[in-house]
C-alpha cells in the first residue's frame, strides 16, 4: 500500500506504503505492558468529531473504538529503527535467503493461473508480484503481531513527526472496517498499520485492492488470489510499463556521475545523458530514456545502479531503494528457481 508511512522506509520526506514486515517482527505485540490509554478530551474527541463531521461516522461507534486503542511504547521504539537506515549489504541479507527463494517458487506454482492472470491484465511480471509477497509477509505467513488499531492511534497521537499522514492512515482504517467488513479490533499488522498478505496500509487498501477471484470481497487479509491482484494494480496505477526493463547494473569513473547520483531516486537524467558523465552499463532500454543513478553501499565500497521508469514505480509500494532493489533480485533469483523447478 503504498505512499505508507514514510517511516517504516524513512528514506524521503514521504512514508511508503507498504511496509517491510518480514524485516522487523520484532516490533513487540499489543500487550497491556508499555502501553497506555489515548486522551478522552484532547485525542479522542476531536477525531470523533472529524469522523462525524466528515463521513458521518457515528460518534458512539468512534468514541468505542478509540477508547479501545491503546499507545504502544514498542511502536514508538521501532518507527525509530526502521530496516531502510541499514546499508545495502545489511538489508540485502535480510531477504535474499534461500529459504525466501525456496518459497516464493513454491508460492508461484501454487498461484500460477492467477499470477499470470494478473501478468496479462496488468502487464506485471509474477516474479515482482511474488517477490513483494515474499519481502512484505514473507508469502502471507508473517502478517504482524500488532493491532492495527493501536498502531495508528499510537503513531497518529504520539508521533508528531508523522501525526497528520497516520492520523489519516486511521480515518482511513476506520472507514475500511465499516466497507469490507475488517475487524478494527482485532485485525494486526505491522507497526505502521500495515495489514494483510500484501501488508497495504489502510488508504491503498480501499484505493487500490481489487476482488481478484471473484468472491465479491476484497480479502487481502486471506485471499492470495486477492493480493496478487491488488499488487499489480497498484503498480499499474503507478505507472507500472508493461515489458519494459526496470533497472541495469552500472559502473562509473571520474566525479560527475555525482551530479546524477545526487538528483535522486526519480529517473530524471536520459541514458546518454549518463554515458557523458562517464556512466557505463548495458540495457535494452533507449538512450533518451530517463533513469536515475543509484548508489549502494557494500562491503568493498559503492555499488550502482541504473534505475528506469519501473524500478522507480517499485519504490512506490516502499518509498526506499533498497526495498526495490531487494524486490528486483528476489525476483530474479525466483524466476530462476520456478524456471528450473
Amino acid at each position: 500500500m503504498k505512499d505508507l508511512i514514510g517511516s517504516a522506509h524513512l528514506e524521503g520526506s514521504r512514508v511508503p506504503i507498504a511496509v517491510t514486515l518480514a524485516a522487523l517482527l520484532v516490533y513487540g505485540s499489543s500487550s497491556v505492558a508499555g502501553s497506555t490509554a489515548l486522551d478522552p478530551t484532547t485525542e479522542i474527541e476531536p477525531f470523533v468529531a472529524r469522523m462525524a463531521e466528515t463521513h458521518g461516522v457515528p460518534a458512539h461507534r468512534t468514541r468505542a473504538l478509540l477508547t479501545d486503542a491503546r499507545v504502544l511504547d514498542s511502536v514508538l521504539e521501532a518507527v525509530q529503527r526502521p530496516a531502510e537506515r541499514k546499508p545495502w549489504y545489511e538489508y540485502r541479507r535480510i531477504f535474499i535467503t534461500e529459504k525466501r527463494i525456496a518459497r516464493g517458487a513454491v508460492f508461484w506454482r501454487a498461484h500460477a493461473s492467477s499470477l499470470e492472470r494478473a501478468a496479462e491484465r496488468f502487464g506485471v511480471p509474477p516474479e515482482i508480484v511474488v517477490a513483494i509477497i515474499g519481502v512484505e509477509s514473507f508469502y502471507g505467513v508473517h502478517r504482524g503481531r500488532i493491532r492495527v488499531l493501536d498502531a495508528l492511534a499510537t503513531l497518529g497521537f504520539r508521533y508528531p513527526k508523522r501525526s497528520a499522514f497516520f492520523l489519516s492512515e486511521l480515518e482511513a482504517f476506520v472507514l475500511l472496517s465499516n466497507e469490507e467488513g475488517v475487524d478494527a479490533r482485532s485485525v494486526k499488522g505491522s507497526y505502521a498499520g500495515a495489514m494483510g498478505i500484501a501488508q497495504f496500509i489502510s488508504s491503498s487498501y480501499r484505493r487500490y485492492a481489487i476482488d481478484f477471484d471473484g468472491d465479491d470481497s476484497r480479502d487481502l487479509m486471506q485471499s492470495p488470489e486477492d493480493a496478487i491482484g491488488s499488487i499489480a494494480n497498484y503498480l499499474s496505477m503507478h505507472g507500472w510499463l508493461p515489458g519494459a526493463a526496470i533497472a541495469a547494473r552500472a559502473e562509473v569513473e571520474g566525479d560527475a556521475f555525482r551530479t546524477v547520483v545526487e538528483q535522486g531516486i526519480k529517473p530524471h537524467a536520459s541514458l546518454a545523458s549518463m554515458r557523458a558523465k562517464g556512466v557505463s552499463f548495458a540495457t535494452y532500454a533507449a538512450e533518451e530514456e530517463l533513469g536515475a543513478l543509484l548508489e549502494f553501499e557494500t562491503k568493498n565500497g559503492p555499488e550502482y545502479w541504473i534505475g528506469l521508469t519501473n524500478f522507480y514505480v517499485i519504490t512506490r509500494y516502499n518509498r526506499s531503494r533498497l526495498y526495490a532493489l531487494a524486490v528486483l533480485q528476489l525476483a530474479r533469483r525466483i524466476r530462476e528457481r520456478h524456471g528450473s523447478g
